[in-house]
């Protein structure tokens, strides 16, 4: 919503070659209350006062001497800070109104003056004017959020992974086709699972108590976090290794699954 405090602080152009046009709509204006009104008879002024003042409303006449409104609406959309073009048309030829709306113009008041009509389609244009604002407004707000939300959330990963790398032997991410997208270390081994040659953990050892990897899978297939989770294997000559992993499972926020992350920590090894 605009406040009446927003209508009457917006900021008003009026462009007209005749002075009592002028004057009647600046007194129309400071009547209603609008305290930022300022005017030019001088159309080829209009495109770098808007560049600097960056006007919410341009009253503009289409009958001017040297540079008529078209010609400066040509400019102003050249020169437009965006697609909006806040420019309500003045005129007195009927067969003008529609070529203005093509042109680019929001609206139009017809001459002679209706000082009622010409009061509500200000306050019209000015709502939809103000509000494109607050949404233009919204929207680099929520773009800088979004930017420096992702910028947190990748230094959070960055720092997450980097210590559980450290605190542990073995990394490993699953999209949620169980995928392996991240592996360092024997896990895909650990979990049972055999990669391609050539690809991380495509190197496939015996030697695993089968009972505890089928335990281990069984939570992975049901979605379920673990920890601590102590399995182990028998090597060739006899020695035996013991292994802790954790896991858990990944959701997005609207709680669809997205795959698994994990560390292995490798114990004591035991003849």
């Amino acid at each position: 919503m605009v406040s009446n405090a927003e209508f009457l602080n917006a900021n008003i152009l009026i462009v007209d070659d005749q002075d009592a046009n002028v004057q009647l709509l600046e007194q129309l204006l400071h009547e209603a209350g609008y305290t930022r009104v300022t005017s030019t008879t001088n159309p080829s002024e209009v495109c770098s006062l808007h560049r600097k003042n960056q006007y919410d409303l341009i009253l503009l006449d289409l009958q001017m001497p040297g540079m008529d409104g078209f010609q400066v609406m040509e400019g102003l959309k050249e020169n437009a800070a965006d697609d909006y073009l806040p420019v309500l048309v003045i005129t007195a030829q009927p067969s003008h109104k529609l070529r203005a709306l093509q042109a680019g113009a929001k609206d139009f008041i017809s001459k002679p003056f209706d000082l009622i009509e010409v009061k509500t389609r200000i306050h019209n244009m000015l709502e939809v004017r103000l509000l494109y604002k607050k949404l233009e407004h919204y929207s680099k707000v929520l773009e800088r959020t979004v930017e420096e939300r992702t910028a947190e959330l990748r230094e959070s990963e960055a720092r997450y992974r980097s210590l559980t790398e450290l605190a542990s032997d073995w990394y490993w991410e699953q999209d949620e086709n169980m995928n392996f997208t991240r592996v360092s270390g024997p896990v895909l081994e650990m979990l049972g699972i055999q990669a391609p040659a050539g690809e991380p953990g495509s190197a496939q050892a015996a030697g695993w108590n089968e009972a505890e990897r089928n335990v281990l899978q069984a939570k992975i297939a049901a979605r379920q976090p673990f920890l601590d989770f102590a399995f182990s294997r028998t090597n060739a000559d006899g020695s035996q290794e013991t292994f802790r992993v954790s896991g858990e499972p990944m959701f997005n926020q609207s709680s669809r699954f997205i795959g698994y992350r994990g560390i292995g920590v490798k114990l004591t090894a035991k003849k």
